[in-house]
């Protein structure tokens, strides 16, 4: 169900930003006296509901009364600091405002010693007549600083009335374990699009049996707001993250869950870019840029990998709703990151990872935006490979240089990105309602190829507009709930085993990655 514009005539509404969007609910929420303003709720975001002041002046001016033993925390999610050998980041949820929240964490997971403090992040959405009641969520996180790498460790979390080093509560601990000192071998795993249902537990389920050191989710990541074009007309319903986050408990409480944004992740009800629920809701790595401004937006290394994350809702031509949102910072701090990993002795690969697609002949087609802005400084630093979702498919290209197949990766091939270009990977099958690839274009995939032939497909220029291209990049295509596995390999001869995998274990694809062969 839509929600109601209010107030914002229909032709007015589609020539407005977010920002603009932002301003004209704030003022007409404010006029109607609602419970809390937009701008209130921008405003206290990082401090706790609306109230002002301190995380702990929130909690305590929300607190339910019910006594902290009866309200557990769910929802538990782990991401990595700048530095994963030696930093964490724990997050989790409770259903009601709680006091004085923490972690307990130790090497042993019947000694969980240390104590970590945790802050409280409220976040108020106003109600909707007739179409949603006002709710208020608590996201609470810990920063870990100062672990040792390569090393196992056993959490709990807690707050008064909740101690989960009690043997009660014991049952809930959980463990994670930091990133080696020097680069071995390790297998990280990828998938966008995921939403919340069977299919979407199910692709968990599929995550957990590779025993991945991360995970990489490229935006839409619940679907809360369910129509995705950035406005104040899209259907939202903010109860949808609670089922999320129990959902990936499963996975996310072992496995760092490292999150980018979609289109359907601009949610306008909390601040002018959209960006307020997802701070409230995710403690993602500080590298360098303005995480408050851009949460999406973010790298790490990992062993021998690079990993840098974008928001391309910053570049979209399809979806211009933040089109232009980080003045070219976003760009300019990609070039500049790009070229530290490059120049590091001990990366050899570099990822990247981001919503909207580069190349693909799927629904939502290729965006131009992505590929005037970001594919020069790709292929400048020799990217290795680029990982995008919104296609809800997968689909794999050839290696691409300069906008053609620089060199033929059938199913099983190897590709050197110093010499052939980069693949990009659509792994747009984690869970949301699939699509299909436009006519004439059919399915291949491994134990299941078709002749390679030239495809019709589109792309999205400047202003909504599109073309049409006929494009000779698409290798595989698979219209089936899936995710990418990539299992990176360093030492003499150091290379990256990508896979594809259908949600029963199948293989589709397989091909790898080796620079300078």
């Amino acid at each position: 169900m839509d929600l109601p514009d209010f107030g914002i005539p229909p032709r007015l509404a589609r020539r407005m930003s977010m920002a603009e969007q932002y301003e004209y609910v704030r003022t007409r929420l404010t006029r109607r006296r609602a419970l809390v303003t937009a701008g209130a709720v921008a405003g206290g975001l990082l401090t706790g509901c609306s109230s002002g002041g301190s995380p702990e002046r929130a909690g305590a001016a929300a607190t339910s009364g019910a006594p902290g033993s009866a309200v557990p925390p769910f929802g538990r999610h782990l991401a990595f600091g700048a530095d994963p050998r030696t930093q964490l980041r724990i997050s989790w949820q409770t259903p009601v405002a709680v006091q004085n929240p923490y972690v307990r964490v130790g090497t042993e997971p019947g000694d969980l010693g240390r104590k970590i403090e945790a802050e409280v992040r409220g976040l108020h959405t106003p109600g909707a007549d007739g179409v949603r009641l006002a709710l208020d969520q608590f996201y609470v996180h810990a920063a870990l600083d100062g672990l040792r790498p390569g090393t196992t460790y056993y959490y709990g979390v807690g707050h008064d009335g909740f101690d989960p080093a009690s043997a009660e509560h014991r049952p809930t601990v959980s463990a994670f374990r930091t990133a080696p000192a020097h680069p071995a071998a390790f297998t990280f795993t990828a998938f966008g699009d995921q939403g919340v249902g069977s299919a979407a537990a199910a692709s968990d389920h599929l995550v957990l049996r590779q025993d991945p050191a991360f995970h990489l989710h490229a935006g839409d990541l619940c679907y809360a707001d369910g129509t995705g074009h950035g406005k104040t007309s899209d259907g939202y319903d903010p109860a949808f993250w609670d089922l999320f986050l129990k959902q990936n408990e499963q996975v996310a409480r072992t496995v760092p869950w490292m999150v980018t944004t979609g289109n359907h992740d601009m949610e306008v009800w909390y601040s002018p870019d959209g960006y307020g629920g997802q701070l409230a809701r995710w403690s993602l790595p500080d590298s360098g840029f303005d995480a408050r401004s851009t949460p999406g937006a973010y790298s790490f290394v990992y062993g021998n990998v690079g990993v840098v994350a974008l928001d391309s809702n910053d570049i979209s031509y399809e979806i211009p709703a933040n089109l232009g949102h980080s003045d070219g910072r976003q760009t300019a701090w990609l070039d500049k990151t790009l070229g530290a990993l490059r120049a590091s002795r001990t990366v050899d690969f570099v990822v990247v990872f981001f919503h909207h697609c580069a190349y693909s002949t799927s629904t939502h087609a290729s965006d131009g935006g992505v590929r005037a802005a970001w594919l020069p400084l790709f292929a400048r630093h020799q990217v290795d490979l680029v990982i995008n979702g919104h296609n809800h498919v997968y689909e794999r290209t050839d290696a691409v240089k300069d906008g053609a197949v620089g060199r033929a990766v059938p199913v099983g091939g190897t590709t050197d990105p110093t010499r052939d270009g980069i693949v990009y990977v659509t792994a747009g099958g984690g869970g949301r309602d699939l699509y299909g690839f436009r006519p004439g274009s059919k399915e291949s995939y491994e134990g299941h190829e078709h002749h390679h032939e030239s495809v019709d497909s589109l792309v999205w220029k400047r202003g909504q507009r599109s073309r049409t291209e006929t494009v000779e990049w698409s290798r595989v295509r698979y219209r089936g709930f899936s995710l990418l596995k990539v299992d990176a390999e360093s030492g003499a001869h150091p290379r990256l085993k990508v896979s594809a995998l259908a949600q029963d274990g199948r293989r589709v694809d397989h091909f790898e990655i080796r620079r300078g062969s």
